[in-house]
């Protein structure tokens, strides 16, 4: 069994074929999913879904993209949605360097203030680090973030970065970009860090692995992550999906 631990199928380019994509899902062996939360207009059809479909799970939080839609209502609403069963991370949460310098101090901000919810919510977390891996890494441990749990979203650092975040507790989520030929730290990133640290994720519509690189993820897909780790691992495919499902039912109680 699979568990594709991050994926937007929430999006509206799914609606139409949503029970199609999760049978594919379920006949590539992936029997959960988890989709992240990236601002509160989207957190009612993530729950939703996730009451719909017993193998779809859910995350709420708001991505360092949208931090501007983040005010007292949206912590309220937040801390609202962490109480059900099946919203089981806040999520997806950051820093986010990338596209928007300006708002950085208020990132930061924002991306405090969730992780102090998510502790006392008893939730991990699922980071985003785009080009902020240093702050990102202060923040969590200024917060003792390890205690209520750390996943570390498509992760983008260098091996060494994943070897600080793996000593801190955190998880390693891997995604389609350790498939890319040229993708040479994500691959030394799959190979160095420990088996009992690693998660798959899609991160659908997005990072399509190969051989479908170029056209719409699937949670589906996910299974081309783990053949690869792998390979890489020189380890087999059954060793790497068993290990990670059971680092996603720990970390994420599922």
């Amino acid at each position: 069994m699979l568990i594709d631990t991050h994926t937007h199928i929430d999006m509206e380019n799914f609606a139409a074929n949503f029970e199609e994509i999760l049978e594919n899902a379920k006949s590539s062996g992936v029997e959960k999913v988890v989709i992240p939360g990236v601002e509160p207009a989207g957190f009612n059809r993530i729950l939703m879904l996730c009451e719909k479909y017993e193998n779809v799970f859910g995350a709420v939080g708001v991505h360092p993209e949208d931090v501007d839609s983040f005010n007292d209502e949206a912590e309220s609403i937040i801390r609202k949605f962490l109480k059900h069963e099946k919203i089981i991370a806040v999520g997806e949460i950051g820093l986010d360097y990338y596209w928007d310098k300006s708002k950085i101090e208020k990132q930061k901000e924002i991306f405090e203030k969730q992780i102090l919810i998510a502790k006392e919510m008893k939730k991990p977390v699922l980071v985003h680090d785009r080009e902020a891996h240093l702050d990102t890494f202060e923040i969590l441990k200024k917060t003792n973030a390890k205690d209520t749990g750390v996943v570390m979203h498509c992760f983008s650092g260098s091996p060494e970065f994943a070897m600080e975040c793996v000593k801190e507790g955190y998880y390693i989520a891997l995604g389609g970009v350790v498939t890319f030929k040229n993708a040479k730290k994500a691959k030394e990133v799959a190979k160095i860090v420990p088996l009992d640290r690693l998660l798959l994720e899609t991160d659908a519509p997005y990072m399509t692995p190969v051989p479908f690189r170029g056209k719409e993820n699937q949670p589906a897909y996910v299974k081309y992550v783990a053949q690869e780790i792998a390979e890489l691992k020189g380890i087999s495919f059954e060793e790497v999906a068993c290990a990670t499902t059971n680092n996603a039912k720990k970390i994420l109680g599922i």
